[in-house]
């Protein structure tokens, strides 16, 4: 996935509740994943990550 980084913990867990979305995450082009990623990192609260990683393929 991506190498060298490290995912943000509160993304990681919300991708593994849903796992649709992990896997259409784990389809994403390398540069597509690390643009999500950083988008999580500016995340702050649970209930938004849990919105934001809902939202990816919405």
């Amino acid at each position: 996935m991506i190498n060298n980084e490290e995912l943000p913990i509160g993304f990681t867990m919300e991708l593994a509740q849903h796992s649709d979305i992990l896997n259409r995450f784990s389809k994403l082009s390398k540069q597509e994943q690390e643009s999500v990623i950083n988008g999580a990192r500016n995340i702050n609260s649970r209930n938004e990550m849990r919105n934001y990683v809902e939202s990816i393929f919405n």
